[in-house]
């Protein structure tokens, strides 16, 4: 279908401003910059949740923030989110409208991580704070049916952590939801090439991202990393949403395929008209909002599938 006329709106602004790459930024400006990206597309009103808490948690070699969402509803679910920002953007401020319409939708516990970030905190820096996040909110929460989300950056991590823990034969999580991931650190796919340019998140931008979270080439291998490749047996019930004009398409695309073909029970939901990082524009873009609730009602659907933790 033609792209969201509110998003081609923005696509015309953009070229007549042209923002600089990110690439040619310093690392506060990128966030910055995203921070300020985000506010504006805040809605009106916050989805209302029961409480909201914030807390310092301990990872490796450091400590980290979590923001706790106790939704007004409360089903017994518990979401650990992974932002996106390229791994070295975004926190939960940015994604703090997202967790809470997670909350909402699906009646349940969120504990949004702010991982630390690259270039300062390369890989595995982001996936071991997502890792020690998972265990403490299943211990600070337990006996519920936990589910691990992220969006961009943060639906690559999820799918590390999920990896981590079957790896090690510690308990699974319900379901794992993937919005956009970044699933090829060689971008070589097709909508790459088509998407890549002009449609906001900038291919030569997202290039320049890996580079600043997995420095080392020889670490792009690594199965958090070249998630396409890595072993997906045993592998928690997925939902992957993908957007229509997103140069990380196709890779979202394969990767359902790939969780498929190993066994793994999957749900893609793609968004028509809509480009990468749409859950962000949720508050402005109606169909932004109509995607959110698409893959949020695909984990609702999933949850109903499995059994009820005990």
């Amino acid at each position: 279908m033609p792209i969201d006329r509110f998003i081609h709106a923005l696509i015309q602004w953009q070229a007549v401003d042209r923002p600089a790459p990110a690439r040619t930024l310093t690392p506060a400006e990128v966030r910055r910059r995203y921070t300020d990206s985000a506010a504006h597309s805040r809605g009106t009103a916050p989805e209302p949740v029961a409480e909201v808490t914030d807390r310092m948690i301990d990872g490796q070699g450091g400590s980290f923030r979590v923001r706790t969402y106790l939704p007004v509803t409360d089903r017994g679910r518990l979401v650990t989110y992974l932002h996106g920002g390229g791994w070295m953007a975004g926190d939960v401020d940015t994604h703090d409208p997202v967790c809470r319409r997670v909350a909402g939708a699906l009646d349940a516990v969120v504990v949004s991580v702010d991982y630390r970030r690259a270039p300062e905190h390369p890989f595995p820096v982001p996936l071991q704070d997502g890792i020690a996040a998972a265990d403490w909110a299943a211990a600070a929460f337990p006996g519920r049916d936990h589910v691990i989300a992220g969006d961009s950056a943060g639906a690559g991590l999820a799918l590390g952590i999920s990896m981590h823990r079957r790896d090690r034969g510690e308990p699974g999580f319900a379901a794992q939801l993937l919005v956009y991931p970044p699933a090829d650190p060689t971008m070589a796919s097709e909508s790459v090439r088509a998407y890549g340019t002009g449609y906001l998140a900038e291919a030569d931008d997202l290039r320049w991202y890996y580079e600043q979270y997995v420095p080392d080439p020889a670490h792009r291998t690594h199965p958090a990393i070249d998630l396409l490749n890595a072993d997906h047996r045993g592998l928690p019930p997925t939902v992957v949403g993908t957007a229509e004009f997103d140069g990380l398409r196709d890779e979202g695309v394969d990767l359902a395929s790939r969780l498929a073909a190993a066994g793994v029970s999957v749900r893609h939901v793609p968004a028509p008209g809509l480009v990468h990082g749409y859950l962000l524009m949720a508050g402005v873009v109606p169909a932004a909002s109509a995607a959110l609730r698409d893959v949020l009602e695909a984990v609702e659907r999933t949850l109903a599938s499995v059994p009820t933790a005990t």
